[in-house]
């Protein structure tokens, strides 16, 4: 057990050391550029003065200190990968320059060359450093309640079970339930979300968030390596290190690209000579030119840093993209298919009406908090949304003589000799005076309500009704995908008039109807085929087939696991709205990618024609092909901005 502990610490300690160097890195490098650089100025004011062997010293140190880092990167990524990249072209053309006696333009072609690296390394971590920055929002200490005392632990010796107490201002270490206390929690970590929301007892609560005012006391459900916080920050990383299909093309080309260069440059060393009469100098140093201006760099990072600062915005935002495939091919959705429950309702039921028999109008309130009381004793959500409702009214529970929950019908109880029972009509028939058809009811469940009857002493005395609220940002979010040009469709195991009522509450023009959840992927593939590239909006559970069906699957997934195992896009706050936001973010992604790779390869353009018409030279060469790279890195970082 010890000497398993001590490997960890030793494999933790080297982790530690890496993260360390990682950070150093573009400073380290940036300081030998500039060592580069001053040796660089020693080499020409010596060479100035006629000391031509100390000249040509200063500027081998300049080539060494200045080109460590690339030269070590490119020998590396050759040597393990077995492919030809940008810095070896880089290398190529300094050592060339200085054979033919261009050691001063080679010094300073290193020189530009690290200095950019540095600035690319640094510009790239700007980027990785809002994604690292998560790991800063978990604690590493928490308050252990034991025996009645206080006691300062280690998150990761939490065990599920523990009771733990946050104090106002402190993140919570791991996720829990609420045992004790009221406070209103800062759950922007987690969704995105600015306004605090409100946590009492039995509440969840996540590791990561803020607790803003009262002291709570926590019950822990999940292990610190295990919580909804732990699998954000693996999913965001995980989305880091995936490349989207331009990426994959973009390295995929450039290895091809690298060759083709070295093949041109083989043949511009000596065919200028017999065409154009150029000398072998000036032909072997036009060569070395083309090697530094029609390298890839500023292609290779049109599209990485962008993708990078698309997905750490929209983690910011509570939107978590699995991959920069699944963000890049939001700009291009044609439809998206809507599951009903939990995505465009509420996904709890809440009473519309309450309606007393004119006989019983007297006894409304009695007849309220009987039902309250009867419907206590019941789990259905129908019998909470109840009691959710008569506590509005304040009217406290009554005690009663006897109850029965009668499974799949309703509840029967006994209260001062009098038998009441609460559920649906047939229930109500069983025993009962047969309960006549009421124009309102059928007019009320045509709209999607469901309603549920109350019978006194085998009399219906009124009847509830109560139904699966649309969420208040649903409307806007199907407009916003309507002025994009995207198909909404309403996917709904539910009736005919249901369906009906909730796409046109809504505004979706298009629904399918009593579609169980093992039949949406087939309707997906319908959708598919009739309007384009789909993605699938569901809770992430018993929608998974149609969300794996679906070209980007899109899940709901305030507080639940299984939303970030099943979904390619997870909207952390359970905000419809979220899904144009991410659109837009995918559109103004592709937008600068591609103004990245447009840019790029017209500087290359230009820079090749120059060359060939001895327009410029080496170091301006060299401003202009990293100058256009650390454009458009500039350009892409552009996205960690949260106007998305």
């Amino acid at each position: 057990m010890e000497l398993n502990i001590g490997v960890k610490n030793i494999v933790k300690q080297k982790e530690n050391v890496k993260k360390k160097i990682s950070v150093l890195e573009p400073y380290l490098e940036f300081s030998l550029a500039i060592i580069s650089g001053i040796l660089i100025l020693g080499g020409w004011l010596l060479d100035r003065f006629g000391y031509q062997t100390a000249s040509a010293v200063l500027y081998i140190f300049a080539y060494v200190t200045g080109g460590f880092f690339k030269a070590k990167e490119g020998i590396t990524e050759t040597i393990t990968d077995k492919k030809l990249n940008v810095e070896l072209l880089m290398i190529l053309a300094a050592i060339g320059s200085a054979i033919i006696g261009y050691w001063e333009e080679g010094a300073i072609l290193i020189f530009i060359f690290a200095l950019s690296g540095a600035l690319e390394t640094y510009t790239m971590n700007k980027s990785k450093k809002e994604i690292s920055a998560l790991f800063d929002l978990q604690p590493e200490e928490a308050l252990l309640i034991k025996d009645g005392h206080e006691i300062k632990v280690p998150v990761k010796q939490l065990k599920v079970g523990d009771l733990i107490l946050v104090k106002p201002g402190e993140r919570l270490p791991a996720d829990g339930v609420v045992v004790k206390g009221r406070t209103s929690i800062d759950q922007s970590a987690i969704t995105g979300e600015s306004v605090p929301v409100e946590k009492t007892l039995e509440d969840e609560v996540f590791a990561g968030t803020v607790n803003m005012s009262g002291s709570i006391t926590v019950k822990i459900t999940k292990p610190a390596d295990e919580t909804l916080f732990q699998k954000i920050i693996a999913l965001v990383q995980n989305a880091e290190s995936e490349r989207s299909p331009s990426q994959q093309f973009i390295e995929r080309f450039e290895g091809t690209y690298v060759k083709i260069v070295l093949i041109i440059v083989g043949l511009m060393m000596f065919l200028p000579h017999y065409i154009f009469g150029w000398s072998w100098n000036e032909t072997f140093y036009r060569a070395m030119v083309l090697l530094v201006v029609a390298s890839p760099c500023a292609v290779a990072a049109s599209i990485m840093p962008a993708t990078l600062s698309a997905i750490s915005n929209g983690a910011k935002n509570g939107i978590l993209f699995k991959g920069g495939v699944h963000l890049e091919k939001l700009a291009a959705l044609r439809a998206i298919a809507l599951d009903k429950t939990g995505t465009l309702t509420k996904g709890k039921p809440e009473v519309t009406h309450f309606i007393v028999s004119p006989a019983f109008e007297k006894e409304k309130n009695r007849i309220l908090q009987i039902a309250a009381s009867i419907e206590k004793h019941s789990t259905h959500p129908l019998a909470e949304a109840i009691v959710r409702y008569a506590e509005k009214y304040q009217l406290p529970l009554v005690d009663l003589d006897s109850v029965q929950d009668v499974s799949g019908w309703g509840v029967k109880a006994l209260l001062n000799g009098d038998e009441w029972k609460i559920g649906k009509k047939a229930f109500m028939d069983l025993e009962g005076e047969r309960t006549p058809d009421i124009p309102l009811t059928r007019k009320l469940q045509d709209e999607g309500n469901t309603v549920v009857y109350i019978q006194k002493n085998k009399k219906v005395v009124a009847f509830i009704t109560l139904k699966d609220m649309i969420r208040p940002d649903s409307k806007e979010a199907i407009q916003r995908l309507k002025e994009n040009g995207i198909k909404p469709v309403l996917l709904t195991g539910d009736n005919e008039n249901t369906a009906k009522t909730i796409a046109s509450e809504t505004g979706i023009l298009q629904y399918v109807a009593e579609c169980l959840p093992e039949n949406k992927a087939e309707e997906i593939r319908k959708i598919q085929k009739e309007h384009g590239l789909t993605a699938m909006v569901g809770d992430g559970i018993n929608d998974a087939p149609a969300l794996a069906k679906a070209n980007v699957g899109i899940a709901m997934g305030e507080g639940t696991d299984a939303a970030l195992e099943t979904a390619d896009v997870v909207l952390m706050k359970n905000d419809l709205t979220k899904i144009h936001q991410a659109i837009r973010l995918s559109k103004r992604m592709n937008r600068i990618i591609k103004q990245n790779l447009f840019f790029s390869v017209a500087v290359i353009l230009v820079l090749v024609m120059s060359n060939f018409f001895q327009a410029i030279d080496l170091p301006l060469g060299v401003i202009g092909h990293e100058g256009s790279t650390i454009l458009v890195i500039l350009n892409g970082l552009r996205l960690l901005k949260s106007n998305s």
